[in-house]
Formats: C-alpha cells, sequence, structure tokens
C-alpha cells in the first residue's frame, strides 16, 4: 500500500537546495515549477565561463546602443520616400510585398531586391505604416548587429574585446546614419555579421551545418542589395579552406555546400520574377529590358563598379568621383567617406598587419589568425572596390565596412595587450592608439568650428596614452588607465560625430553624417586626396516631387541643416549648378534646411523631373510627404485621395510618384522609374489603362525627365495625353484629367 505523503511531508523529504518543481515527483504530477531567482542571474551574469561583469557590460551596450538608434526616431519622417513609398505599397498589396514594387498598382518595382522592404512591410502590417513602423525595424537590424559582433569576438579573443568592437560598429556614424533609416543597407550589414559568426562557429567545431546558415544569410543579403553582399564571400570561404579544422577533402565539400546554400536562398526569388510572366508582374525598375537577371548583373552589378549604361551613361567613369570622391586608395578618407567610415580605418589596417605578425607561426587552425583572415579579407575586398568604383557609389555604402574595421581593431588590440610585457606587443599597442587618435584629430580638424576642445583633448589622451603604452613597467593601476585613455582617443571622435548624426533628421536619398558644420568642410573638398564630392549635410537629397534636380541617380536634391542652398559639387571642386533653385520650397528640407541642388552621376547637373505634384515657391497648402520626398499642394493630394481607380495618378520619376503615394495613401504610376528613362510603362500600356479607367490624372513633368528626350516613354505618353485629354489646373499645378477627352 502507498501512503500519499501530504504537501509537508513532500517538502521535508526533497533534498535540500531544491525547489517546488525541481524534483522528478514533481514534473512526474505535472505541478508548475515556480519563478527560480537563478534563471534571472543566468540571464543577468552569462555563462560560466566568461567574467561576472561580461553579461551586465553587455546588456548596458545594447541598452545605450537602444537609446542612440531610437532616440526620436521619427523625427527623420518617412527618411527616404523612394523606399518608404514601396513600404507602404506592401502594405497594401501582397503582390507588391513581394516583388518590391514602388506602387500598390504593381506598375514598376523599385532597384533593389525587396528583402529589407520585407521586414518594414511585415512591421508596417502589423502596427500600422508610418514612421515608427518603417523605421524601428531598422533600429532593432542596428542592435541585433552590434550584439551579433560582440559574440563573434568574445568567441575567438574575450569578452572585453567583443565589447570593444560591438562599442565601435555602435558608434560608427555611418552605422548611425544606416540604423535610423529606411535604406537596405540596414539588413546588408546584419546578414554579413551573421554570415561571420556562422564561419567562425564552423573554425570552430568544423560542422557544415554553419556553413549551410553562412551561405543562406549571405543569400538573404542579395535578396537586400543584390551582388554588394557577396564582396565578403572571397574571404569566408578562403578562411575556412585555410583554416578549418578538418581534413581538405571535406573542407572543400563543406564550402560547396555553403556555396549551394547560397545560390539558393538568393535565388528563388530571381527564378520566381524569372519565371512570371511580364504581363502579370510589374517592371522591374532600373533594368532596360524588364530582366531581372539584367539588373543584377548590369546596373547593380558591373555597371557599379565598371560604370556605363544606368550609372552615369558615357561618362560613367566618373560618375562615381560625383557622389564619392576621386577614385583611388584615398577615396575611403577624404571628404564624406572619411567622416563616415575612416575614423577607426588606420587602427584596422595596423591591427591587420599586426595580428598577422603574431600567429605568423600559429598552427594551421589558429583560431586568432582565422579571424584575421575573416576580417581582414572582408575590410581589404570591399575596401578595395569601393576606392575603385567607376560606377555610382554614395558614402553610405560605406557601412559595410564598419563590422570588419571594429573587429580587427579590437582583436589587435586584445592580442597586443596580452603581449605588452614584450616590446612587439608594447609597440602594437602604442601604433594602434596613435592610428586611431591621431586620424580622429585629422578628422575633427575638418570641422573645426563645431566642438573644437574636442579635438585637442584627443590629441592629449592620445599622446599620453602612446607614450605610457611605450613603457615596460608600471604599476596594475597605471596600465588601466593608459588603456581607458587610449580606448577613448580612438573612440571619441567617432562617437561624437555618431551622436551628432543621431541627433540630426536625415531625409532624401543621400544622407550624410555628423554635424552641420561639416557641410562646409566637405563641400570645401577638405581631407586627403579629396575632389571635392558631395557636400555633406543632414539630408542629402531626394528628388522627388517638388524637386527638380537629381533624378538621374539615386540621389539627387537634398537639404543642409545649415539652412544655406549648396550646389553638388564637381569632382575638381568646382561647384556644378543643380535644375532646382536654390532655397526653393520643394526639394523636401529637414528643419532650418534650404534645398539644396543636386548632381547626376557624371558629377555633371542635370535636370530632373519639374516640381510635380508641389506647390509653388511661397505658396499656402502645401503638405509634406512625411520626410524627404519634398511637397505637394493640399488640394492635389485632396483631388488624388479621392479617386477609385488603380492608379490615382502617373507621373514622371519613381522620387516624384513616391512623394504623391506618400502624402495620399493612393498607387501613383512612375512614367520611366527613376529618371524617366526606364521603357514602362509603353505608350500602347499607358492608353489601355486610360481607356479601362485604370488611372485618373497624369501630372504634367518637363525637362530632360521626359524620358531623355522625345524618343522616351515619358515623352511620348506626355504629348499622346495632351493630344487627347483636358489640362486643368490643381493647386497650381497643371493637370491632365484622364476622364475628360478633348471634344
Amino acid at each position: 500500500m502507498t501512503t500519499k505523503l501530504l504537501p509537508s511531508r513532500r517538502a521535508a523529504q526533497r533534498p535540500a537546495g531544491t525547489a517546488a518543481g525541481d524534483t522528478a515527483e514533481d514534473t512526474a504530477a505535472g505541478r508548475p515549477t515556480p519563478p527560480d531567482d537563478r534563471r534571472l542571474e543566468r540571464i543577468w551574469r552569462g555563462p560560466a565561463d566568461q567574467p561576472r561583469w561580461a553579461r551586465p557590460a553587455l546588456l548596458g551596450l545594447l541598452a545605450l546602443t537602444a537609446v542612440l538608434y531610437l532616440w526620436d526616431l521619427s523625427a527623420s519622417g518617412y527618411a527616404n520616400s523612394f523606399y518608404a513609398a514601396a513600404v507602404q505599397a506592401g502594405t497594401k498589396s501582397w503582390k507588391a510585398f513581394f516583388f518590391g514594387s514602388l506602387d500598390a498598382g504593381n506598375s514598376i518595382t523599385v532597384d533593389k531586391p525587396p528583402a529589407s522592404l520585407w521586414v518594414m512591410e511585415l512591421s508596417g502590417r502589423i502596427f500600422g505604416f508610418n514612421s515608427w513602423s518603417l523605421l524601428v525595424p531598422q533600429a532593432l537590424e542596428g542592435i541585433a548587429a552590434v550584439g551579433l559582433l560582440y559574440s563573434t569576438v568574445r568567441r575567438v579573443a574575450s569578452s572585453a574585446a567583443g565589447l570593444a568592437a560591438g562599442a565601435a560598429l555602435a558608434l560608427t556614424p555611418a552605422a548611425v546614419l544606416m540604423f535610423r533609416f529606411d535604406n537596405p543597407d540596414a539588413l546588408l550589414v546584419l546578414c554579413m555579421i551573421t554570415g561571420a559568426y556562422a564561419v567562425t562557429r564552423a573554425l570552430e567545431d568544423g560542422r557544415t551545418r554553419w556553413l549551410v546558415l553562412a551561405g543562406s544569410v549571405i543569400g538573404l543579403a542579395f535578396l537586400t542589395k543584390m551582388l554588394q553582399g557577396f564582396l565578403v564571400l572571397p574571404a569566408f570561404a578562403l578562411t575556412y579552406l585555410l583554416a578549418g579544422p578538418v581534413p581538405l577533402r571535406r573542407r572543400i565539400g563543406q564550402v560547396l555546400a555553403g556555396t549551394a546554400a547560397v545560390v539558393v536562398a538568393a535565388g528563388w526569388w530571381v527564378l520566381a520574377v524569372t519565371l512570371v510572366p511580364a504581363a502579370d508582374r510589374p517592371y522591374v525598375g532600373g533594368s532596360t529590358n524588364d530582366s531581372i537577371l539584367e539588373l543584377v548583373f548590369g546596373y547593380n552589378g558591373l555597371g557599379r563598379i565598371f560604370g556605363g549604361s544606368g550609372n552615369g551613361g558615357a561618362a560613367g567613369g566618373a560618375s562615381g568621383s560625383s557622389f564619392g570622391g576621386a577614385t583611388g586608395l584615398s577615396r575611403l578618407f577624404s571628404s564624406e567617406m572619411g567622416n563616415e567610415i575612416s575614423w577607426l580605418l588606420p587602427a584596422a589596417l595596423v591591427g591587420f598587419v599586426a595580428l598577422l605578425w603574431f600567429t605568423r607561426r600559429a598552427p594551421r587552425t589558429d583560431r586568432l589568425r582565422a579571424a584575421a583572415l575573416l576580417w581582414g579579407g572582408w575590410l581589404l575586398v570591399t575596401g578595395l572596390v569601393f576606392s575603385y568604383m567607376q560606377g555610382t557609389i554614395h558614402p553610405y555604402y560605406t557601412v559595410a565596412l564598419a563590422p570588419a574595421i571594429a573587429a580587427l581593431a579590437a582583436l589587435a588590440g586584445h592580442a597586443a595587450w596580452e603581449r605588452r610585457a614584450t616590446v612587439t606587443g608594447r609597440l602594437t599597442c602604442v601604433a594602434l592608439v596613435l592610428a586611431a587618435g591621431l586620424w580622429s584629430f585629422v578628422l575633427l580638424g575638418r570641422t573645426s568650428s563645431w566642438q573644437p576642445e574636442l579635438r585637442w583633448l584627443v590629441l592629449v589622451l592620445t599622446l599620453v596614452a602612446g607614450i605610457g603604452l611605450a613603457v615596460p613597467i608600471r604599476p596594475r593601476l597605471a596600465a588601466r588607465g593608459l588603456l581607458a585613455a587610449g580606448l577613448a582617443a580612438a573612440l571619441i571622435g567617432t562617437a561624437a560625430f555618431g551622436v551628432a548624426t543621431a541627433a540630426s533628421p536625415h531625409t532624401g536619398s543621400i544622407p550624410s553624417v555628423g554635424p552641420a558644420a561639416a557641410a562646409t568642410a566637405a563641400s570645401a573638398g577638405g581631407g586627403p586626396g579629396t575632389g571635392g564630392g558631395l557636400p555633406s549635410g543632414r539630408t542629402g537629397g531626394g528628388a522627388g516631387a517638388g524637386s527638380a534636380a537629381g533624378s538621374a541617380s539615386r540621389g539627387g536634391t537634398g537639404t543642409s541643416a545649415s539652412g544655406t542652398a549648396k550646389t553638388g559639387s564637381a569632382p575638381g571642386g568646382s561647384a556644378k549648378s543643380g535644375s532646382a533653385p536654390s532655397g526653393s520650397a520643394p526639394g523636401g528640407s529637414a528643419p532650418g534646411g534650404a534645398a539644396r541642388s543636386g548632381s547626376a552621376p557624371d558629377g555633371s547637373a542635370k535636370s530632373g523631373s519639374m516640381p510635380t505634384g508641389s506647390a509653388p515657391t511661397g505658396s499656402a497648402g502645401g503638405t509634406t510627404s512625411g520626410g524627404g520626398g519634398g511637397t505637394t499642394s493640399s488640394a492635389l493630394t485632396d483631388a488624388l485621395k479621392a479617386t477609385s481607380s488603380r492608379w490615382a495618378a502617373a507621373v514622371v520619376g519613381d522620387q516624384s510618384a513616391a512623394t504623391l503615394e506618400l502624402a495620399s495613401g493612393k498607387a501613383v504610376i512612375s512614367i520611366g522609374g527613376w529618371s524617366g528613362t526606364d521603357p514602362s510603362p509603353t505608350l500602347a500600356q499607358f492608353e489601355r489603362y486610360v481607356a479601362t479607367g485604370q488611372v485618373r490624372y497624369l501630372i504634367a513633368s518637363g525637362g530632360m525627365a521626359m524620358g531623355g528626350g522625345s524618343a522616351g516613354v515619358a515623352a511620348q505618353i506626355t504629348k499622346w495625353v495632351a493630344a487627347h485629354y483636358k489640362k486643368i489646373t490643381i493647386g497650381g499645378q497643371a493637370v491632365y484629367d484622364l476622364s475628360q477627352p478633348l471634344s
């Protein structure tokens, strides 16, 4: 006969130190396990193999990163109206969601794959489409990237090195900019760091699944920004082939498995778009023949590297210069690119060489050398491509370098500190501090009118730490003080620019970093090797409805927080006038900003779409699109809202269409894509749309936006409409009412 224990007797017979629910009897009886304070303690303290301070420090870093990336995020409105309009379309139409359409009527796609849009569109479907639901996913991706980089570096070095790497990434101005913006680069960076983490795990245990994961996330990176996501693949593959902990034959097979994962993860969507008949999907924006493959290998592939069609036309060789500075090794250090990414770049390069030297006699599978090859290969391949790209390049692309720079600097600092008892270790510590601190001193000098005391503080800390770390014998407390001084010298400059970036609203197609004072220095062409370049400011520009410049490239008009009108600079530093009048109301200015005219990809000013949908300068009743895309009159917005057709209107150019969509919430046909040169829709297609009542208005455009001339679809459509339909004025804007044919 079994004796049933009373609760008090069960408690008395429970082993000492166990709580209710901990014994097999409690589990078998199905009794719930009460909260255990030890679980919370494990979350707070972290794994047993980490120092007790490591997990609290990580949580603190992530919390500070969240504040930096989320604080006053909605001040930027819809940021880049081009992508914001596509997100809005994806919240209204699952077809637009899948293909990455600019409009819910599915006339044309944006010029990138839709992976980054999917994240923001899901947020918009869950929480409603607004500035926060658009931008918060980007910020969360940044926080995740910081945490994942910490974990990756910690597995090779130490928790302190992981924290240093995470902090360096979080404070990089380009990262602060992109993780608070709706461009695809936020998801791209997270995918690439995830791939590096997976390769690092594979280098530990040799399991194939990690390489398959790495290939899968790089495939997702391709669906974010096409071939740019593949720039890390050479470093990933070669590192594992050289340092993987399994026999060579198996390493080759594992790399091939990872490659297959890349093909599957990247190719399924490309295959789907290719197989769907053109009549059943939107036109592939940015292509010349409605082909996703042409977009992959043309405009977003070799065209970016070598220039050419879609990247500056015949002058493609100079196109990169108009936005990123002159090509060459100095490009990443000059002008706007220097402000965005180069703060720790000299230290990372010094660190890469030092790591290779430290591990020169290490075994083949040495994890520190493998990490140096992984991150160093990432930095060198991507950095050289950015330095010599002849096609369109924007300074914010450099955010893709931030994880590699942060990891190399942190790993080298850790390795040198461990070897500080040796001459080589001490000299490396000194070299790292001097490389970071002195270059920060130079960069801060470019904006000497902004917080001038910062650069002198950086110089003092650099010299104190550099000299002190060279001395072989010192008390432990003094050594730690010198280490702290060295870290401060390295991070003060990038942190200051990062915080200044977060403190300013950003809209348009080419946002820029740092304080408003940076605009003067960048436009003056300061820095080694600079060729002028794009004036730096709070908002880089997006030509939109209400913008007259920059429709020839994915960067156009923008605004400067300094409140002065600026013109884009040619590579030689000479100003090129844009087509928008300086200080005009259209253009989508940030608070206190006047409109800045933009440059075409070849550095020359090209007239873009006329201020379609914009209220005339100085007129009342304008409605903004919510950030970056210009303004449209309230009367025109109300007229579009009142329509019930598939498309409320048609207008030349993506940015013009995006502004009208964000203002009205209605689908708008972008005739000719970004610059009016894409052959979409054809005249025959547009005639069918009008005949079947699928589009209500054509908003008049002019200048070079008319398809590049009389042969373009924009010019053909406009001419046909003018000959057959009544022209009216709504809110000061010339509009053709396609429901009122001429008698």
